[in-house]
């Protein structure tokens, strides 16, 4: 089989082919077979349930309520989304040809969207590319969200940049979107990066990006861009105020070293979104080293839910995970602390950290598949339920259903991070910021430049 994997070296190449039914057949784990159904029906959220003019991932799908918002799509979601398309490819869940025409009407509707200085915003409308406004003073350039966009058009540079006549042509307009970006504009003037930028309320939103938080990614892009980079100063006093992001503090018997914001600990999202393209695996800086930091959070997470200390029926070893995700009461940002924890689970939370305690995620997972099965849907699991009470609604968000899919391909065979880790802006920011990892250090590697 050659598909666009040729790129690879023939190491990980081989680990991609054997890693599951999805590549190449034979006898598999039932723990495999499970891995590659979940993330076969969670890609296909992106593939099947995508917004159907612009090839974008909807915002959201109901399933109870099919036409609630079916024609928004999200800047963020859609980053998320071409890095599952991705391996849906590699697992021969989507057909080649079909894969690479849905690539290329993503960046059509992208060159035709509404943008501004560069940046996306966090919601279009599908079939125009109009901006769908997400508060009444967010109505243009969400820098976050793009960041989670350009994270996933970056890693699908580098997988078309070894092709053929027609692969380079994608590559060069994808080129021109990343390279429009205007990341010194987003400064404001000031040593930080603001997230939001309105042509009618201009800085009214007046929201400074500083960790720790999920937003990582945002700040090595901006360093690394070859157009409007900003100087390494703009993450030191911005990002890491100067240092203050170091606070160490002791959360359900782990370690956490970073400022977790006025909270013991955040949400499971922010170990997920930066670093489904940001290998944390011996990603360090001055700061921390990442990798420790995301699976210490994810176990104060698991630890936290299996105190359980507000008494919720059903939390346990195999029932945890608190992040945002939908509730009874709408959209809420859970986290391991008493007063954001509601009670309700989201599957995303345990499946997404896969990479950092396969152990704990696996068994989330297969209670989750064995003993819960109306959770079930068309694109997997539904994104949260309340164990104790028995509430759930048959719903799915992108932002959720992303790094799902992402997460389970880089514990299997690494390739979204050995993707997005190759570009070579990417290196340049991180080398710029001060960063170590093992992917800088091969100075052979192949750039696809």
């Amino acid at each position: 089989m050659m598909r666009y994997g040729y790129w690879l070296g023939a190491g990980l190449l081989a680990a991609v082919l054997a890693a599951g039914p999805g590549c190449r057949g034979g006898a598999v784990s039932p723990d495999e077979a499970l891995l590659d159904s979940v993330e076969r029906r969670t890609v296909d959220y992106f593939w099947s349930g995508a917004e159907p003019v612009s090839g974008m991932a909807r915002e959201r799908y109901h399933v109870d309520e099919p036409e609630v918002e079916a024609e928004v799509v999200t800047s963020g979601g859609s980053g998320f989304g071409i890095m599952a398309l991705i391996a849906g490819i590699e697992r021969e869940y989507i057909p080649l040809e079909e894969g690479f025409a849905r690539f290329e009407r993503i960046v059509s509707f992208l060159e035709g969207a509404d943008r501004f200085h560069g940046a996306a915003p966090h919601w279009w409308y599908g079939p125009t590319g109009r901006v769908k406004p997400f508060s009444p003073q967010d109505d243009g350039g969400d820098l976050v969200e793009t960041a989670f966009l350009m994270q996933g058009l970056l890693t699908l540079r580098q997988y078309l940049s070894d092709g053929g006549e027609r692969e380079m042509r994608l590559v060069e307009r994808i080129d021109r979107l990343w390279h429009a970006v205007e990341w010194d504009w987003y400064r404001n003037g000031q040593n930080v990066l603001y997230w939001h930028w309105s042509p009618t309320h201009g800085w009214t939103m007046n929201m400074p990006v500083r960790g720790f938080n999920e937003c990582l990614v945002m700040y090595v892009l901006a360093a690394g861009s070859p157009t409007h980079p900003v100087d390494p100063a703009v993450y030191h006093e911005g990002w890491a105020e100067g240092g203050a992001i170091v606070q160490p503090h002791e959360v359900e018997g782990q370690t956490l070293r970073l400022r977790n914001q006025g909270a013991a600990a955040g949400p499971l999202f922010w170990a997920h979104y930066s670093v489904l393209g940001l290998d944390p695996r011996g990603l360090r800086d001055r700061y921390a080293d990442y990798g420790d930091e995301m699976r210490a959070l994810t176990l104060a997470n698991r630890a936290y839910c299996i105190r359980n200390p507000k008494g919720y029926d059903g939390y346990g070893e195999a029932c945890w995970g608190l992040t945002s995700s939908y509730s009874p009461g709408g959209y809420v940002g859970h986290a391991p602390v008493g007063e954001r924890d509601l009670g309700v689970i989201s599957p995303t939370a345990a499946l997404s950290s896969v990479v950092y305690a396969p152990e704990y995620a696996l068994e989330v997972m297969r209670h989750l598949r064995a003993d819960r099965p109306g959770l079930w849907g068309p694109y997997g699991f539904y994104d949260a339920f309340s164990p104790s009470t028995g509430w759930y609604v048959p719903r799915y968000l992108a932002i959720d259903q992303g790094p799902v899919a992402v997460m389970i391909e880089n514990y299997r065979s690494g390739l979204l991070w050995e993707l997005f880790m190759s570009h070579p802006d990417v290196q340049r920011g991180l080398r710029r910021l001060g960063f170590g990892s093992p992917h800088l250090k091969d100075k052979t590697r192949r750039t696809g430049r």
